[in-house]
């Protein structure tokens, strides 16, 4: 029997509207959603015809060799046989000369022993520095005591690249105040450790372990609990909580979203939850290894934080028992956040180390529809025509680099995206209360000297201003992208900011776009190296891979299980995939023999460093499908150095370049590479994924581990970028994603078209699923604001919510949006029924279904028990968590329109009748708050 409903509703009709808020690669592909193809008469620049029989943009004749990124062949060291254990070797140091002061102490770290010099120069001198910096925050800093301008830049990272945390001003902490402490030895070498006062518990200890620094190595590790639970560490794609025998590798790489491999971001940066049972008699607490309970007894949990600072590839080994830091440069720059919650860790974290995220503006909370191969304006407006026809809400429409001239940035195709045309587009979307993404790339195309008429603006006023990197030996470094060879930002030159200020600035006066959508910039090339300038008489080339849909690169690929439900066009594509294989062969390598590299006494070997990461490219070479290591900076930094920060300072200057180009508007910006802090600039997208389930599963852990890193403004490419989808994926996935802050379904080209009309059950189903998120708008928006102002999180993980249930640590299929939406998705092909936890049901906690409002039954779920709900296909299950007021308003097709309709609180009543919450709005320019409670 169902327990008595709780659940209130109460709508404060309002016919006065709150005032608006500020409103701040490669070719088409046949057509898009089952449209038709583009007529074209012209080709201009040499436009040739797809395997589908539309146009794509202009493609050389000449085309790269493939062999052009193909880099060394080096063996990660994690899996070298012959690798030397630097530990084993390597004498450590000792620390003298102690001083302290009224925030810690600083000492100096001398060898201990002989330089062992095994994977750099050692550096004989170090200083270390630890501070209190406030009641709960650590930080322990070592770099060498010998700094000048010739190697300032191997080891600090200067703070107007990554903001470096500081004490806080009013603060007079001492050790004796704050919940860390820090401990040190010399025996048998220095180690140090820091434990947490209130409890005894050691956080991070090297003990048993020496410190290694040299010009192009740092090793330190930490031992762990048994069965640890970390978190973050990006950027990867696997569980939310990390494993423990798994090395996290730091190195920005364009290879799509290969699961457990480094990819687009770096966020050195781990939350570490530990739970205790608590003693009924004594209050002792008992260290929980295995994360499973006792109904009897009580439970508390201790969350902290730690943070390295440090922007150089490296690799981070997770062990059963203890982690390693190994780093290819800088400094130890680490920071230890007390907590003991993990929200009061992401706070600290946002708001004393790394910036708060950006605050979006409303319309950003649309659903967004993107696609490569949209041919042009005309085809656009087809998509946009057939989302209103279908009755299902469209905020945004995207376009992929189809509708550049040539794959330029700023500049669009005349034919296909003409700039009248395109006028006439922007201004009726805009009179609808809809927005327009473009795509902007981070490479620049260089144009071809033996051919007069080959002009590109873009590139000759940067070119004036110095706005690009250079090799080595001061000319321009050259790589290669989708344009053909290119140039490179270098955003530490005093030209580079400016120039992408002018550019976008003047290209918005030709094209009214709302926004940015940053991509390849890790930075991708698709050339080993710098090639000589002889080369661009040569350009436009085509790239050294097939594109999809060209001949060999056909797409035939399914989700998981599609073969049992579409058995017939499954063994078709199925045989087509083969014919095509056998026609066009993959390239492989079987060679063993490795590229080692020693260090040189006094020299760094930037491009094939001694110490080899666990990069995921071809062959581990840093060079590989990446702008060389050795791709120098006007002053001198190499992107050794910096490599990890181009996708960073690129969100840095778009921010600024919007705010230029859209005055008086919050911009707003989806980047693919990040660092600690791009949030305050950008939001970010889960990269090429693919139409599997796999990735709708992994989505939810991507977006989490976000929430840690402070980038709230998450979401994947739903239904899946990579490979075909089908209707049920997309069905359950459009659910899904539209209750992640960024919701986008986009897919590659020559995909089959994967819009939410194309089929009847995902129209219907993403119809529910966006009306019920613009009716939580309101509720969203105020969790975006105060993620924007106390560094709080949006979709947040059961064990945050419930910090106390060691059951929750591993879970990674529910979250909540909120504190107050329990959402449990559908994650596996066929299912129609989905496991779930309700967490503290039983307990005190109640909760209500979104839909019919009534109770859920503890006696049926309570207990934390994985109970089975009813999903059929079309239905997300989301429940009302009680003790808590939501605002919402009533829906519109755009969110302008919903903004002026009636508004109103769902009262979900908690187990004692009470409920409360606070809504976010903007007055003009200032911002209003509005405290909600109800008591029963």
């Amino acid at each position: 029997m169902s327990r008595p409903s709780l659940l209130c509703r109460a709508f404060a009709v309002t016919t006065a509207l709150l005032p608006s808020f500020i409103n701040a690669q490669s070719p088409a592909s046949g057509a898009a959603d089952g449209l038709a193809s583009a007529s074209v008469t012209s080709m201009s620049g040499g436009e040739t015809a797809t395997v589908s029989g539309t146009t794509t943009s202009y493609r050389s004749e000449f085309t790269v060799p493939s062999e052009a990124d193909i880099g060394a062949n080096l063996i990660p060291n994690i899996a070298d046989a012959e690798a030397v254990d630097a530990q084993a070797v390597c004498p450590g140091y000792t620390a003298s000369d102690v001083v302290r002061n009224d925030l810690g102490f600083s000492a100096t770290l001398s060898l201990a022993g002989d330089a062992c010099n095994v994977y750099g120069n050692d550096i004989e001198t170090l200083n270390v520095t630890v501070e209190y910096q406030s009641a709960d925050r650590l930080a322990v800093r070592v770099i060498p005591a010998v700094l000048d301008s010739s190697n300032q830049s191997y080891y600090i990272l200067p703070d107007y690249l990554v903001h470096q945390p500081t004490a806080d001003v009013d603060a007079n902490t001492t050790s004796l105040e704050n919940d860390l402490s820090f401990t040190w030895t010399n025996a048998p070498s220095f180690q140090f450790t820091v434990y947490r006062v209130s409890t005894g518990d050691v956080i991070f200890s090297t003990a048993g372990t020496k410190l290694i620094y040299e010009d192009q190595f740092i090793e330190f590790a930490s031992e762990l609990p048994e069965n640890y639970n970390i978190y973050g560490l990006g950027e990867t794609i696997r569980d939310f909580r990390q494993g423990n025998n798994y090395t996290k590798t730091m190195w920005a790489a364009d290879i799509g979203d290969t699961i457990d491999a480094n990819i687009y971001g770096s966020h050195p940066f781990y939350l570490d939850t530990r739970y205790y049972e608590v003693d009924s008699s004594t209050g002792n607490l008992s260290l929980v290894t295995n994360n499973e309970t006792n109904s009897s007894a009580d439970y508390v949990s201790y969350s902290h934080g730690v943070y390295n600072r440090n922007s150089h590839g490296q690799d981070i080994l997770l062990r059963p028992t203890n982690i390693t830091w190994r780093l290819l440069g800088g400094s130890i720059d680490l920071y230890f956040f007390a907590g003991p919650t993990q929200a009061q860790i992401t706070k600290d974290y946002q708001m004393s180390a790394v910036g708060l995220p950006a605050m979006q503006q409303y319309f950003t909370f649309g659903y967004h529809q993107c696609r490569w191969g949209y041919a042009n304006w005309s085809q656009l407006q087809e998509v946009v025509d057939n989302y209103a026809a279908a009755d299902i809400p469209l905020e945004n429409i995207w376009t992929d680099i189809d509708y550049m001239n040539q794959y330029r940035d700023f500049d669009n195709d005349a034919i296909r995206y003409g700039y009248d045309e395109g006028a006439t587009f922007l201004s009726g979307l805009h009179a609808k209360g809809q927005h327009y993404i473009p795509i902007i790339d981070s490479a620049i195309y260089d144009p071809n000297p033996a051919n007069a008429s080959d002009n590109y603006s873009t590139f000759t006023n940067g070119d004036a201003l110095g706005a690009f990197l250079k090799n080595p030996d001061g000319s321009t470094y050259i790589g290669d992208v989708w344009p053909g060879y290119t140039v490179f930002p270098d955003w530490l030159s005093g030209g580079a900011g400016q120039w992408w200020i002018n550019e976008m600035t003047f290209w918005h006066g030709k094209v009214a776009f709302d926004g940015a959508w940053i991509d390849m910039s890790e930075a991708s090339s698709f050339i080993v190296g710098s090639v000589p300038s002889s080369n661009l008489s040569l350009n436009p080339v085509h790239p050294s891979f097939l594109l999809p849909g060209e001949p060999g690169n056909q797409i035939f690929t399914y989700p998981e299980g599609f073969n049992t439900t579409n058995a017939t066009e499954a063994a078709t594509a199925a045989s087509l995939a083969a014919s095509q294989a056998s026609g066009y062969p993959m390239a492989t390598s079987t060679g063993t023999d490795y590229l080692r590299t020693t260090p040189t006494p006094g020299v760094r070997n930037i491009n094939y460093p001694p110490y080899v990461i666990n990069n995921a490219q071809p062959g581990a070479d840093l060079a590989v499908h990446a702008l060389s290591p050795n791709a120098t900076h006007a002053d001198g930094t190499l992107d050794y150095d910096v490599h990890n920060l181009f996708g960073h300072q690129i969100l840095n200057a778009t921010y600024h370049a919007l705010l230029s180009a859209i005055p008086d508007v919050r911009p707003f910006i989806i980047g693919r590479s990040t660092f600690a802090g791009s949030g305050q600039w950008a939001g970010h997208w889960g990269g090429d994924n693919t139409s599997l389930w796999a990735y709708m599963y992994f989505s939810i852990s991507q977006a989490l581990s976000f929430s840690l890193f402070g980038i709230p403004m998450f979401g994947v490419d739903t239904c899946g970028f990579n490979g075909n989808t089908d209707e049920e994926l997309c069905n359950r996935w459009m659910q899904l994603s539209a209750f992640f802050p960024f919701y986008r379904n986009h897919n590659t080209l020559s995909a089959n078209p994967q819009e939410a009309y194309i089929w009847p059950s995902v129209a219907a189903a993403a119809r529910e699923a966006i009306q019920i998120r613009y009716s939580l708008l309101p509720y969203m928006y105020t969790l975006f604001y105060a993620a924007h102002t106390t560094g709080s999180t949006v979709m947040r993980a059961l064990s945050w919510e419930f910090p106390n249930d060691p059951t929750l640590a591993y879970g990674a299929s529910q979250f909540f949006l909120g504190p107050a939406i329990l959402v449990t998705p559908v994650l596996a092909q066929g299912a129609t029924t989905v496991h779930g936890v309700f967490p503290g049901l039983g307990a005190g906690a109640v909760y209500y279904d979104w839909y019919n409002h009534s109770a859920i039954d503890p006696v049926l779920a309570g207990g934390g028990r994985n109970v089975s709900i009813d999903a059929p296909l079309g239905h997300i299950p989301l429940y009302l968590r009680g003790g808590y007021v939501v605002p919402m308003q009533e829906p519109a097709y755009v969110t302008r329109d919903a903004r002026r309709n009636p508004w109103g609180l769902l009262v979900a009543l908690g187990s004692g009748g009470e409920a409360g919450g606070s809504c976010m709005w903007m007055m003009g320019r200032a911002w209003c708050r509005m405290l909600l409670l109800w008591c029963r």
